[in-house]
């Protein structure tokens, strides 16, 4: 590692000071940091490096190697990071590959270990994580937390197998990640008494509120699909020490363009102090999760960034262990070196379908249940809507935008899970996709059985990725790793997953992310109408309609 001397306006948000001077680094840390004057107009800011507190790296499409790539020319030099998703893909085996491919560059990736494998009792997944190999993946060091508890009824109704997961965090002292929309009043107290740390999963300002008074954190998150931004950004400057920035979700279009730096240039927009909105992008995250993360402290990691200016948050450079990783909106050097051979982690295992497999019969119903999808909400509306009938069956019917949704079991031949949504806008053809939250089945939305059959089939071939037919043309980004990530280049996927998007919308698909939004149409524990492999949720109630 280079020693070497940096200059410019220097950011000490613990100690709210801005001043000019100069940061001396040696073999990775930071041996001085020396005032020479006031703050220096025209020069460049060095602040410590951006951190996403709450990032599923799968639902980028890349492999970690990869979206390190992204992340580091946007000022991103750390990410507290959720498995989950290729845990319910491939247990721990999934969880171990995360964790060896991250270790192949020097971007910080701090994992957590999967609270909630399957999520629920009411999908298949490809995998069970039991409260003894969540211990066991908790004992790791690379492992700082336990992610999100989304089985907040298990938290309420005290059971067993959700109070040794958290149970077996707190022995070993890392914090226990939240998950728990719309929970408010006694039942939030109870699930923080429980020992419940985050939530990230907060849609209004009130909600937010009444946690963070009973001493939970808040984590802010504005993803691909998710935005709760506008929401809740006016809590953090009553509240700067409790609050941090996150994406949860975000494709890899959206990763090229920004990440946690543009929610700094939003919040200061907003008139939010500037020194809160650094505490929550760059701070709060080393503290609460203990991380190995320099905070522009003497004998502190060299993690730091130079900015233009605090405004835009154009990003200079970016440095992880006092190596320069980015400069000027590109990587520098070749550290992110990987082998297609070891990244062919998958669970697939089920064979074609036909057209008839799709069919859903009319039985008189007046009105049926309907998914109300929202755009830029994972929460959907529930509807009663009459079904359009052609020949016995129930259609979709364009004129009302109210369209077939399937789910497909990709870990064994099963019956098709059938229901109806509203809001997706396609007027040609279908879209599908095996990223379906959290247990990642097949999941479809089509104009007529032959495109959704044809969508599924394109998946089931590739063993994984997304797919948009209609007008005679098929677009497919193949995604081999676990059905979830590819593992090219990241800004080659990034390319692939624009032109797929647009086409999509092209089709006739009216929503801003509509393959993030698909992937969510399937996530029982978010209220209040979803689809799982063995059919339609209540999010309410927790059971079948």
């Amino acid at each position: 590692m280079s020693n070497f001397k940096v200059k410019g306006n220097i950011v000490d948000i613990t100690k709210r000071n801005i001043f000019f001077g100069e940061i001396e680094v040696a073999n990775g840390k930071i041996k001085s940091i020396s005032k020479i004057s006031e703050q220096k107009e025209g020069a460049y800011f060095i602040s410590p490096g951006f951190i996403d507190s709450h990032v599923h790296i799968e639902s980028s499409m890349l492999i970690p190697s990869e979206f390190a790539r992204l992340a580091v020319v946007h000022g991103t030099v750390s990410t507290i990071s959720d498995p989950h998703e290729i845990a319910n893909v491939c247990g721990i085996e999934g969880v171990e590959f995360m964790i060896e491919n991250s270790n192949t560059v020097p971007f910080k990736f701090n994992f957590g270990a999967p609270s909630c494998v399957p999520a629920t009792i009411f999908e298949t997944a490809g995998a069970e994580l039991d409260h003894d190999d969540v211990k066991l993946l908790l004992e790791r060091p690379e492992i700082k937390y336990l992610s999100e508890m989304m089985n907040f009824p298990g938290v309420l109704h005290k059971d067993e197998e959700v109070f040794k997961k958290i149970a077996a965090a707190q022995e070993l002292g890392k914090p226990v990640d939240g998950h728990a929309p719309g929970l408010r009043g006694d039942a939030v107290q109870q699930y923080i008494d429980a020992g419940i740390s985050t939530d990230h999963e907060c849609f209004t300002a009130e909600e937010a509120l009444d946690k963070l008074q009973r001493g939970m954190k808040i984590l802010i998150r504005e993803g691909s699909a998710a935005k709760n931004f506008e929401a809740l950004i006016d809590l953090l400057n009553d509240w700067p020490e409790m609050i941090m920035f996150c994406s949860d979700d975000k494709h890899p279009d959206s990763l090229v363009e920004n990440h946690i730096n543009q929610l700094c240039a939003r919040a200061v927009e907003k008139r939010i102090d500037i020194f809160n909105i650094l505490r929550a992008a760059c701070i709060n995250p080393i503290f609460h999760y203990k991380l190995d993360v320099g905070s522009l402290q003497i004998n502190d990691d060299a993690d730091f960034i130079v900015l233009e200016d605090l405004k835009t948050f154009r990003v200079k450079q970016t440095y992880i262990d006092g190596m320069l990783l980015a400069e000027d909106g590109k990587m520098v050097g070749d550290w992110v070196k990987h082998s297609k051979e070891k990244e062919s982690i998958n669970h697939f295992n089920c064979s074609l379908k036909k057209e008839a497999d799709f069919s859903c019969a009319f039985k008189g119903q007046g009105e049926i249940p309907v998914i109300g999808a929202l755009d830029g909400q994972l929460i959907t509306n529930r509807l009663a809507i009459k079904p359009k009938v052609s020949n016995g069956n129930i259609v979709s019917d364009l004129d009302n935008d109210v369209l077939k949704m399937v789910v497909v079991n990709r870990y064994q031949d099963a019956p098709i899970a059938v229901s109806f949504v509203k809001n997706f806008g396609l007027k040609q053809g279908a879209i599908a996709s095996s990223v379906a939250h959290d247990s990642h089945n097949i999941i479809a939305v089509g104009v007529d059985d032959k495109s959704i059959c044809d969508a599924v089939n394109l998946i089931i071939k590739e063993t994984g990725g997304v797919v948009a037919l209609g007008n005679g043309k098929a677009e497919v980004l193949a995604l081999p790793v676990a059905g979830l990530m590819s593992n090219e280049n990241g800004y080659k996927v990034a390319e692939s997953y624009t032109s797929i998007d647009k086409f999509a919308k092209e089709l006739g698909a009216t929503l801003v992310a509509p393959f993030m939004t698909l992937s969510f149409m399937a996530l029982l524990v978010i209220p209040h109408l979803k689809l799982s492999d063995k059919g339609l949720f209540d999010g309410d109630k927790f059971k079948f309609v």
